[in-house]
C-alpha cells in the first residue's frame, strides 16, 4: 500500500470514529465550557480530539498534530495532521444537525489530503492533491452558475461578531443584495465541501482558523473551484479569512467586495 493510501484511509478511520462517538452522545444534555465569552466547548469535542489524536499518533508518532481544542507542541516534522474534532459546536449543542469532523494533512507546508465527514447525513467529503475531490466515493464538481445574481451564497460570523456587528452586516447586506439567496449553516468545514459539492456557489467569512479550512479548501480546488482570501490574493490556510467559490462569479465576488472597502 503506497504511503498517500495509508494517509486517507487512517484520515477516513478516525473522521468516522468521530462521528461514531457524536452521534453516540447527539441529542443528550451536554455541559458547555467557554474558551472565550462565546466559544464553546463540550466534552464530546474532547472525547473526538482524543480518539483521532491516538490513532495518528500510533500510526505516525512522528508527525505533527495542530487540533482545536488543544495547544500545539510542534516536533519539527514535515507532517502536520490539521484537525477540528467537532466543526459545528453551537449546534451540536443545541441538537441542530449541522457539524462535522474535519481533518486535513499538511506536507512541507502543503495541505496534500482533506477529509470532512458530516455524520448526520453519513456524508464523507476527500481529496487529495492532484486527485480530485470525492462524496461517498464520487466525484465531485462545482457548480456552473455563472452570475452571482443567480447564485446561493454561504457565509458564517465569528465568535466576537457582537461586538463588530456593522462591520460584519455590512458584508452580509452587499451580497445579500447582489446574490439570489444567503444560507448561514453554522459549521465552515462543511460549508465550504457543501460548495465543492455544488451545493452553493460562493463563501466568504472572516476570523477563521487552519482547522476550520485546511480539508475543505484542497476540496474546493480539487472540485474546479477557486479559493482566495477576500481581495484575491492567493489563500494560505492560516489567513484569518477567505472567499472561495465555484470560480466562474468569483471575480463578482471580488468586485462586490471592494465596493464596501471603498465606501
Amino acid at each position: 500500500m503506497k504511503e498517500d493510501d495509508r494517509y486517507l484511509r487512517l484520515a477516513i478511520a478516525a473522521a468516522k470514529e468521530a462521528g461514531r462517538i457524536q452521534m453516540l452522545h447527539f441529542g443528550h444534555s451536554h455541559p458547555v465550557e467557554y474558551k472565550g465569552e462565546f466559544n464553546p466547548v463540550t466534552e464530546v469535542d474532547r472525547l473526538c480530539e482524543r480518539a483521532i489524536v491516538k490513532m495518528i499518533s500510533d500510526a505516525f508518532p512522528s508527525h505533527d498534530i495542530l487540533t482545536e481544542e488543544s495547544p500545539f507542541e510542534g516536533k519539527g516534522s514535515p507532517w502536520k495532521w490539521i484537525i477540528d474534532p467537532l466543526d459545528g459546536t453551537t449546534n451540536y449543542f443545541h441538537g441542530f444537525p449541522c457539524f462535522c469532523v474535519s481533518i486535513g494533512l499538511e506536507v512541507e507546508g502543503e495541505v496534500k489530503m482533506g477529509v470532512v465527514y458530516v455524520p448526520p447525513l453519513n456524508e464523507l467529503f476527500h481529496a487529495e492533491k492532484g486527485k480530485g475531490a470525492f462524496l461517498n466515493g464520487e466525484r465531485t464538481v462545482v457548480s456552473r452558475v455563472d452570475r452571482l445574481r443567480k447564485s446561493l451564497l454561504c457565509t458564517g460570523f465569528p465568535y466576537d461578531v457582537h461586538e463588530q456587528v456593522d462591520f460584519y452586516l455590512r458584508y452580509f447586506r452587499q451580497f445579500l443584495t447582489k446574490s439570489f439567496a444567503i444560507r448561514r449553516p453554522g459549521s465552515a468545514a462543511v460549508d465550504l465541501s457543501y460548495l465543492a459539492a455544488g451545493r452553493f456557489d460562493g463563501f466568504w467569512e472572516f476570523k477563521l482558523h487552519a482547522w476550520d479550512v485546511a480539508a475543505a479548501s484542497l476540496m474546493i480546488t480539487e472540485a474546479g473551484g477557486k479559493v482566495t482570501d477576500l481581495q484575491g490574493r492567493p489563500f494560505n490556510i492560516d489567513s484569518e479569512e477567505i472567499l472561495a467559490s465555484n470560480g466562474f462569479i468569483h471575480q463578482e465576488m471580488l468586485q462586490a467586495i471592494q465596493e464596501i472597502d471603498t465606501r
